[in-house]
C-alpha cells in the first residue's frame, strides 16, 4: 500500500461516515470511519462530521489582471475561489493587455503560482481574436502552447460567421473548445435588462431573449456542419434551452452553462420596491422571466445545460454607484456560488447529482481538467463543508475585491471550513 501522508477522519460523504486516505496528492482509499486508527507519520485532519465535497471547477471567471487590478487581481480572485470551494479556475481574456499573446498567458500563470503555489489552479482562456476586436484571429497555437485551455471572445460577439467558423476549426487543431458569449451584435447589446413589461415600466433600454437565441442557433448550426464542439456561455432563456436540447437530440457536439444568479433572481427583482434599479443586478445576458428560470432548472435536470459557472465579474464600487443604463454589467460570484447552489439542493430545486455534475465532472470533462470523484488515483481535491452555518453577505465576508452582488445583506447557509488541493491544505 502507498505511504499515507494525509488522513481525513470522520467526514460525512453521501450520508456515510468515512475516513479519507491520501498519498502524494492522490486519493488512495475512502473507507468507513474506524473507531481507532494508527496514523503512523500521516497528518490527521479531524472532520468532526462535516460534509465532504469534491472541489469544484468554475469555467467562467473574470480575474481582471493584468490591467484592472483595482477591480480584482489574481491573488484576490484565487483567494475567493479557495474559500468558495473551487480548485480549478478558468479566467477570461478581457484584460489589459488582452490575453491574445503567450506572454500574457505566462504572466497570469506565474502570478497564480506565486500567490497560491498549492492552488487553486489557474487555467487561462485565450482570446479568440486579436484584442477581442473580432477582425483577425489570435495566435491560437502560441496561446495553447503557453497554457490556454480554451478560446473565447468573451463579451464581444464575433459578427463574422466566416471568422467564427475558422476560429472553431483552428481551435480544434489544438484540441481546444471555443466558448461563445451568445448575443446578437445588433439587438440590445449589453443592455442589462430583459426586454418586456418590466423594462417598459422601468423605462430602460433592453435586450430581448431572441438576441441570445439567434446566436445560439448560429453556433449550433456551425457545430453540426463542422462536426466540432462548441460551448455556450451563461445561457439565460427558454428559447436557448430548447434549441440546445433539440441540437443534442440530433447529436450536435454542443455543451452549455448557466450561472447561479439566473437560478435565484428574475427580472422582477429590478422593480421590487427595495431593489428597484439595483445596478448590482445588471448583468449580461440580463435576468430573465420566471418562465425562463424554470427552463434553466429543467435544462440542468435533464442535462441540456451541462454545467454551472459563476461568470464572476467584479467591479469597483464607484463603477456600480451610478445610473443603471451607464453602469457596467456583472456580478461577483466566487464567494457565494457554493452557498447559493447548495441552498437549491437543500430546497429540492437541484438534485445532489446535478449539483456535482454541474460543478465537478461536467466542466472537467468538457475542458480536460483534473477532477476528484473520490476514486483511487483521483487528485485529492476536496473541502470540508458546514451546510448549516449561516453567514451574511457583505463587504467583510466576501474575499473577492468585488462587492458588487445583489445578495449583499442576504443571509446564506453553508461555508467552507477547510480546503485541500492535491492533499495540501490551502485554507
Amino acid at each position: 500500500m502507498a505511504r499515507i501522508d494525509l488522513i481525513v477522519r470522520r467526514a460525512k460523504l453521501d450520508g456515510r461516515d468515512v475516513d479519507v486516505f491520501v498519498s502524494r496528492g492522490r486519493i488512495v482509499e475512502v473507507a468507513p470511519s474506524a473507531k481507532t486508527l494508527e496514523p503512523g507519520d500521516a497528518t490527521v485532519e479531524e472532520a468532526f462530521g462535516l460534509m465532504l465535497l469534491p472541489s469544484m471547477t468554475d469555467a467562467h471567471v473574470h480575474l481582471r489582471e493584468p490591467g484592472f487590478e483595482y477591480k480584482e487581481d489574481i491573488e484576490s480572485g484565487l483567494r475567493a475561489a479557495a474559500w468558495g470551494g473551487f480548485a480549478n479556475i478558468m479566467c477570461m481574456a478581457n484584460t489589459r493587455p488582452v490575453n491574445d499573446e503567450g506572454s500574457v498567458t505566462e504572466l497570469m500563470l506565474e502570478k497564480a503560482r506565486r500567490a497560491w503555489p498549492k492552488g487553486p489552479r489557474l487555467f487561462p482562456i485565450g482570446a479568440l481574436t486579436k484584442g477581442l476586436g473580432g477582425e483577425e484571429l489570435a495566435p491560437m497555437a502560441e496561446l495553447a502552447q503557453a497554457g490556454c485551455v480554451a478560446f473565447s471572445n468573451d463579451g464581444v460577439p464575433v459578427r463574422s460567421t466566416e471568422l467564427f467558423r475558422r476560429a472553431m476549426e483552428y481551435a480544434s487543431d489544438w484540441d481546444r473548445v471555443v466558448i461563445d458569449h451568445c448575443e446578437d451584435p445588433y439587438l440590445g447589446v449589453g443592455a442589462g435588462v430583459n426586454e418586456g413589461a418590466v423594462s417598459s415600466r422601468l423605462g430602460l433600454p433592453a435586450q430581448p431573449d431572441v438576441a441570445e437565441a439567434l446566436q445560439v442557433a448560429r453556433d449550433i448550426l456551425l457545430a453540426e456542419y463542422l462536426g466540432l464542439p462548441i460551448h455556450l456561455a451563461h445561457i439565460s432563456c427558454r428559447k436557448s434551452v430548447e434549441l440546445i436540447r433539440f441540437a443534442k437530440g440530433r447529436g450536435v457536439r454542443v455543451t452549455a452553462e448557466t450561472a447561479p444568479h439566473y437560478l435565484i433572481l428574475t427580472e422582477e427583482y429590478l422593480e421590487a420596491e427595495a431593489t428597484e434599479y439595483d445596478t448590482n443586478a445588471k448583468v449580461n445576458p440580463p435576468l430573465r422571466t420566471p418562465d425562463d428560470q424554470q427552463a434553466l432548472f429543467d435544462g440542468l435536470a435533464d442535462g441540456t445545460i451541462d454545467i454551472l459557472a459563476t461568470d464572476h465579474a467584479p467591479h469597483a464600487a464607484h463603477e456600480k454607484e451610478t445610473e443603471f443604463d451607464v453602469a457596467p454589467c456583472g456580478i461577483t460570484g466566487l464567494d457565494t456560488a457554493l452557498s447559493v447552489t447548495w441552498g437549491l439542493v437543500a430546497a429540492g430545486r437541484l438534485s445532489r447529482q446535478t449539483f456535482l455534475r454541474a460543478w465537478t465532472t461536467g466542466p472537467c470533462a468538457i475542458f480536460g481538467l483534473p477532477v476528484n470523484t473520490f476514486t483511487p488515483g483521483d487528485p485529492a481535491d476536496f473541502f470540508l463543508f458546514d451546510p448549516d452555518e449561516a453567514w451574511t453577505v457583505g463587504p467583510d465576508t466576501l474575499h473577492s475585491k468585488g462587492k458588487n452582488t445583489p445578495l449583499c445583506g442576504a443571509v446564506l447557509k453553508g461555508r467552507v471550513k477547510t480546503h485541500f488541493i492535491q492533499g495540501k491544505k490551502i485554507v
